[in-house]
């Protein structure tokens, strides 16, 4: 199956839960540019769905009934919604990824939707230790040091345990997703990086995966595809990202560079930075801060420890190769920035 247009067997019209997002948004273009019908739900309305040709359903995916009305009618479900962040309550990451999640999966079960594709992360074997080329044998890591990554394992285990030859099932785990209206990642950088706020964590040589947003939505329709035709992709997880990883610091500094951005020179080593985590940490949960600290654990770990991965399962089993390389993305991603501040926004 070709990057652009090509014709999906037996796929018609696919639900997207959190279609309106980010990954949500870049998938159901290509879906609709393949001649797929779209219904995407979420909890505001999408006018820009709607303009692509896509139906809109406000919801919530933690209410059981929304997902039953939701899955009416359709022969696939990607299931992108999640709450994101390192930061907030366990019961609000587990009502929305864990119960909504059971609900999308009692949602097929009900309506016979025959396919579904999980959007995971790699976070949930991330066990506060280096990985350098790990691949799917990896073990789900059994301390979680943010809500986010636990309840996103739980409901990967959900997925990939419900896959059965009514419904086969299969999860995608992008890494560090970017792009042009990335509203996550990049405008915390710029921001951080403009207020000279930022400091390099750990020796600044590790590696990370990153995951260009139309690559991740690409890995999506490469998945379904499969499980539409030879079915070796039911059941399992599948690292995506980008061909090669990257020395963190440096694509950021390079970044930087091209939006006219002081590169990143300060450091702080890395058991400074987890101790004021801890520290930061405490004294948020002691007072209901509800605002994510500056620095928190995890978030130490991940900037100053590699971590990426193998991809030769999603090469094998559906044949992903990135469509957008690196270079092509950040070039289309500087030029998003400069518009974006451009026009003000």
């Amino acid at each position: 199956m070709g990057p652009k247009g090509t014709v999906i067997s037996g796929l018609k019209k696919a639900l997207v839960t959190g279609g309106g997002g980010f990954v949500g948004k870049s998938l159901v273009r290509m879906l609709i540019d393949r001649g797929v019908a779209c219904r995407v739900v979420g909890r505001n309305h999408y006018p820009e769905i709607e303009a692509m040709g896509g139906e809109c359903l406000m919801g919530d995916i933690s209410d059981p009934e929304t997902m039953i009305t939701a899955t009416k009618g359709v022969d696939t479900v990607f299931h992108v919604a999640a709450l994101a962040g390192i930061w907030g309550s366990w019961n609000k990451y587990y009502t929305t990824n864990v119960l909504g999640t059971e609900n999308v999966i009692r949602g097929c079960r009900i309506n016979r939707i025959p396919r579904l594709v999980y959007t995971s992360t790699p976070s949930v074997v991330f066990d506060q230790r280096d990985i350098r080329g790990g691949d799917e044998s990896l073990p789900y890591a059994t301390h979680f040091l943010c809500n986010y990554a636990k309840s996103k394992m739980m409901a990967e285990k959900l997925v990939l345990s419900a896959n059965c030859e009514a419904l086969l099932t299969c999860a995608i785990r992008p890494h560090l997703i970017w792009g042009p209206g990335d509203p996550h990642l990049i405008p915390r950088l710029i921001e951080g990086g403009r207020e000279k706020k930022l400091k390099r964590v750990g020796s600044g040589d590790n590696k990370v995966d990153i995951s260009y947003v139309d690559n991740v939505a690409y890995a999506h329709i490469l998945a379904v595809s499969n499980l539409s035709s030879i079915k070796t992709a039911a059941g399992k997880p599948f690292f995506i990202g980008q061909e090669e990883p990257v020395v963190l610091w440096d694509w950021i500094n390079s970044f930087f560079s091209r939006v006219g951005i002081s590169e990143v020179t300060r450091s702080v080593s890395f058991p400074t930075a987890y101790r004021v985590g801890a520290l930061l940490e405490l004294f948020y949960r002691l007072f209901k801060v509800e605002k994510e600290p500056p620095m928190t654990r995890f978030l130490a770990q991940q900037l100053s420890k590699s971590h990426y991965f193998l991809h030769e399962n999603a090469q094998n089993d559906f044949g992903y190769h990135p469509i957008v390389s690196t270079e092509e993305g950040m070039e289309r991603m500087v030029q998003w920035v400069k518009q974006y501040e451009k026009s003000g926004m």
